[in-house]
C-alpha cells in the first residue's frame, strides 16, 4: 500500500532519569533499534515532530507531564508509533488506563531484563513483517497498474483487457462513466496502448470553451475570419494529426458544431472558420461524457447519427462503489506520490483511517479519494494517516459513518451500495455557487470551469429556472 521504511525502527525513550535511559539505550541497541533519549516530555514531543517514533518507551511520572498525557499526545500526532509505559510505581488503575488509551505494553521498574528483552524483540519483529507487507503491497500494485490505471478489481481488468485489445484497431471509442472515474486515464491508455503512442495526444474540454469559440476550437481558422483572429490557427483536429484526440465532455457541443464534428469523422476532413479550403486529418478520436446520451438523443439534445457514429467502440468506466477492492491499492499510489511531492515521511494508514475510506460514498469517485487523499497528507504530521486528519479532509459534514467489520467484508466481497444521487449534488453545487454570485450566469459558469451555454443547459435540466430561491432567479 505505500513505500516501506527503510533501516532499523526507531525507539524514542522519554525518562527524567538517565541511568535509565541508558540501560535502555544499551539493550534495544541490541534488539536491533535506534534509540533518541529524552529527558522530559516536552523534548519527546519536540523530537516526535521532527523524526516520528516506531516505538516510545515513555516514563508515568515525570516533572513536567504525566505520562499519560504523553501517551495522549503520541497517540494523536504519531498513531503509528507503539508505546510501552514504564513506572516504578505500579497501580492496577494506571495500568488500566494506560491499555485503553492504546499503551503496547506496561512495564515496571526495576525491570525484568528477560521480559524488556522479548518485548522489543517482538516489537521489532512486528515491524519488520509490517514493512515486509508494506513492500509486497507496493510491488502488487505496480504489477496491477496499466498504462497509468490502477485496478485489482474484475470490473477494472476487463476495462484493461478491452483497451488492450481494441486499441491497435479503434478508430472512434466513446467512453461513459461518472465524473471523477478516469475517463481520461482511460482515453491515455488507448493511445499509448495503440500503434500512434509516439504521436501527439491533444485534448480539449467541450465543457469549458466559449460557445462563440467551439468550430474555431475545433477546426481553426484564417486570419481575418471574425474580430479578434489576428492570424490563422490550427485547431485541435490539425493539433493531433497522427495521433488521438480527446473530446471530453463531448455531450455539451452545440448541434450547429456536432453537424461539422460528424463529418470530420465521416470524411476525415475538416475546414478552417473563413477558409474554403478543407484539409485532411488522420487522427484516432475518443470521446467522453458523463451524461446518458441516448436519453439526451431522445430529448432532442444531441444528433443521434453523431452518437452512433461516436459509438462504434463503448466503453463505461465503473464507479468507485463498484470497485471498492482498488481503494487500498489507489489510496497506496496517491500517498506515495503526495509523501514524494510535500517531503513528508507518510508510509501508511492506521486500520481506523482505512475502514472509514473502505466506507465513504464516493460520490466523486477515484478524483474524489485523491483530493481527499491529498488533503489528509497535507495535515498529516507523522508517518501514518489517522481518521483525524480524514475528518477534516473529508471535511465538514462529510465525513462518513463508521462501518462494521461485516459490513466491510460485505462490500468488498459483492461491492454492495446505493447508487449515489449524483444529479441532487450537482443540482445543490449549482444552486450554491449562485446563491454566492448573486444570480449572475456569466459569473457562476466561470465560478463552475464551464461554459454558459452548458451552465443553461444544466439549468434546465435541474428546472433551476423555475425552483430557485430570489437570490438565484436575478440571472444575466
Amino acid at each position: 500500500m505505500s513505500t516501506p521504511r527503510t533501516g532499523r525502527p526507531l525507539l524514542l525513550v522519554v525518562d527524567d532519569e538517565i541511568p535509565v535511559l541508558k540501560v535502555v539505550e544499551r539493550l534495544a541497541a541490541k534488539a536491533g533499534f535506534d534509540v533518541v533519549a529524552c529527558a522530559s516530555g516536552a523534548e519527546a514531543m519536540r523530537t516526535l515532530l521532527r523524526k516520528p517514533a516506531d516505538l516510545a518507551m515513555v516514563d508515568l511520572r515525570m516533572p513536567d507531564v504525566n505520562g499519560l498525557d504523553l501517551l495522549r499526545q503520541i497517540r494523536t500526532t504519531v498513531p503509528g508509533c507503539e508505546v510501552i509505559l514504564m513506572t516504578a510505581y505500579a497501580a492496577v488503575d494506571s495500568a488500566v488506563e494506560a491499555i485503553k488509551l492504546g499503551a503496547r505494553e506496561y512495564l515496571t521498574k526495576p525491570f525484568d531484563f528477560d521480559r524488556l528483552r522479548q518485548v522489543l524483540e517482538d516489537i521489532r519483529a512486528e515491524l519488520e513483517r509490517r514493512a515486509q507487507v508494506l513492500a509486497l503491497e507496493s510491488q502488487v500494485a505496480r504489477q496491477l497498474e496499466f498504462c497509468g490505471m490502477l485496478g485489482r478489481s474484475p470490473l477494472m481488468q476487463e476495462v484493461f483487457s478491452l483497451i488492450q485489445r481494441l486499441a491497435p484497431h479503434a478508430k472512434v471509442v466513446l467512453l461513459g462513466g461518472e465524473t471523477g472515474t478516469g475517463k481520461e486515464l482511460a482515453a491515455r491508455a488507448f493511445h499509448h496502448a495503440g500503434t500512434r503512442r509516439n504521436k501527439p495526444f491533444v485534448t480539449i474540454n467541450c465543457s469549458a470553451v466559449v460557445d462563440t469559440l467551439f468550430e474555431s476550437e475545433l477546426f481553426g481558422h484564417v486570419r481575418g475570419a471574425f474580430t479578434g483572429a489576428v492570424e490563422s490557427k490550427a485547431g485541435v483536429f490539425e493539433t493531433a494529426h497522427g495521433g488521438t484526440l480527446f473530446l471530453d465532455e463531448v455531450g455539451e457541443l452545440p448541434l450547429s458544431v456536432q453537424a461539422k464534428l460528424l463529418r470530420a469523422l465521416e470524411y476525415g476532413e475538416v475546414q478552417r472558420v473563413g477558409s474554403l479550403q478543407p484539409k485532411r486529418v488522420d487522427v484516432t478520436v475518443v470521446a467522453a461524457t458523463n451524461r446518458d446520451l441516448r436519453a439526451e438523443v431522445a430529448a432532442g439534445r444531441f444528433r443521434g447519427d453523431l452518437f452512433y457514429r461516436l459509438n462504434v467502440v463503448e466503453l463505461n468506466l465503473p464507479p468507485l462503489r463498484d470497485r471498492r477492492e482498488d481503494i487500498p491499492y489507489l489510496t497506496g499510489a496517491f500517498m506515495r506520490d503526495c509523501a514524494a511531492r510535500m517531503r513528508k515521511p507518510i508510509h501508511g494508514l492506521t486500520p481506523g483511517a482505512e475502514r472509514v475510506l473502505l466506507n465513504a460514498r464516493w460520490d466523486g469517485n477515484v478524483r474524489e479519494l485523491k483530493n481527499v487523499v491529498e488533503r489528509a497528507c497535507m495535515l498529516s504530521e507523522g508517518t501514518l494517516l489517522s481518521e483525524r486528519e480524514l475528518a477534516g479532509a473529508f471535511g465538514p459534514g462529510t465525513s462518513p459513518l463508521p462501518m462494521s467489520r461485516g459490513r466491510i467484508t460485505e462490500v468488498l466481497s459483492r461491492g454492495l451500495e446505493a447508487p449515489a444521487p449524483l444529479e441532487e449534488m450537482e443540482r445543490g453545487h449549482i444552486l450554491d455557487v449562485l446563491r454566492q454570485v448573486n444570480g449572475n450566469r456569466m459569473a457562476a459558469a466561470k465560478v463552475l470551469g464551464i461554459s454558459r451555454r452548458a451552465l443553461y443547459r444544466r439549468l434546465d435540466r435541474h428546472h433551476l429556472v423555475e425552483e430557485a430561491p430570489p437570490a438565484a432567479r436575478r440571472l444575466s
